[in-house]
């Protein structure tokens, strides 16, 4: 076998047990153990986080509203990519008792420098290392981010997401919840 046919065989199948790896990371969503969960959410309700400023906010004066909260990172591109989505789903729909909250697993300083170039327009919270553990509590198994989760207004979760929400896609299920 030629040298080149070799070479382009071997980079074939590197590019291809790649993809796979990737499709499986991107694809594999976190199982929902009703157990966890129901920790994650009951720590959840007993929580209380700083803001970038360092105001500290109880998530339970969340309570009776449809919340939902979003683990993110400065650093994580996909987390930033769809934050202004959801502030404008937080704008349109905050008077309808939707609460957007997002945790984020960085220190106040990249937050505060986070939001001067991008407003956001929703609680953003420090929850440092922790939110790794809290998030896993809620069924993020994979430990990824963004990872989103949805509290009825009586605190049960509804629905929680590994990877990105498409700004139509997330408001179309609020919507749904609001009904």
């Amino acid at each position: 076998m030629n040298i080149w046919l070799r070479r382009t065989l071997i980079a074939a199948v590197v590019l291809a047990a790649g993809a796979a790896g990737v499709w499986s990371a991107l694809s594999r969503q976190p199982k929902l153990d009703a157990a966890a969960t129901t920790i994650g959410a009951n720590r959840l309700e007993v929580l209380q986080l700083a803001d970038a400023s360092g105001t500290e906010m109880p998530f339970s004066a969340w309570r009776g509203k449809l919340l939902v909260v979003n683990f993110w990172a400065t650093w994580c591109p996909p987390c930033r990519e769809e934050m202004p989505g959801f502030s404008r789903i937080a704008g349109r729909l905050r008077d309808r008792g939707v609460q957007f909250v997002g945790i984020s697993i960085d220190s106040a300083d990249n937050v505060r420098q986070y939001l001067q170039e991008e407003a956001i327009d929703y609680p953003l919270l420090i929850g440092g290392s922790d939110a790794i553990q809290i998030s896993a509590e809620l069924g993020n198994s994979a430990q990824g981010m963004p990872f989103t989760v949805i509290f009825a207004p009586d605190g049960s979760v509804v629905e929680r997401k590994l990877g990105t929400y498409k700004e139509e896609e997330l408001e179309a299920i609020l919507l749904a919840r609001l009904r």
